[in-house]
């Protein structure tokens, strides 16, 4: 995780932190609980979309060499979106309670996914070559992911 992203969220952090302050524990918890479920759907349609947080598109995957699949399947491989599984509910978890909140992969494809978000060099296939990874952000703020989080807490806050 860079040092941007790090600092964004302390920064909504300490303001959402104050905000929760003002509201009982179990406020609190459903509020938080509420905040991680619509970040999910954020970050969920950022992934389909296959857009970096800072709007940039994702490096699409490369095509084998040589391989007979891809010409036989006439190029959908390279056209079909990437992280389709990965981006579900099964996969890309949330924990909140009345003290915070995570967004995070679970299982096995906590690895894969942190490959692609720093964008490291993993083997393509067990033991075979190693292959450095172009990053890919999958899990990231954006101004809209902000405005969710402002516009929850203050409806939780109102009512």
């Amino acid at each position: 995780m860079g040092y941007a992203v790090v600092d964004e969220l302390n920064a909504v952090e300490a303001w959402a932190n104050a905000l929760l302050a003002q509201l009982s524990p179990a406020a609190r918890r459903a509020a938080t609980r509420d905040i991680a479920r619509k970040l999910r759907i954020t970050q969920q349609m950022r992934i389909a979309a296959q857009q970096n947080p800072d709007g940039s598109a994702y490096e699409p995957r490369k095509a084998k060499a040589g391989d007979k699949r891809l010409r036989e399947k006439r190029g959908r491989i390279k056209r079909a979106a990437m992280f389709a599984k990965l981006r579900t509910t099964r996969w890309l978890k949330v924990e909140a309670d009345a003290n915070g909140l995570a967004i995070g992969f679970a299982g096995r494809v906590a690895r894969l996914a942190r490959i692609h978000q720093l964008g490291e060099k993993a083997p393509v296939t067990p033991g075979g070559p190693a292959y450095r990874y172009p990053a890919r952000v999958l899990l990231g703020f954006t101004d809209m992911d902000r405005a969710v989080i402002c516009n929850t807490l203050l409806r939780h806050i109102t009512n």
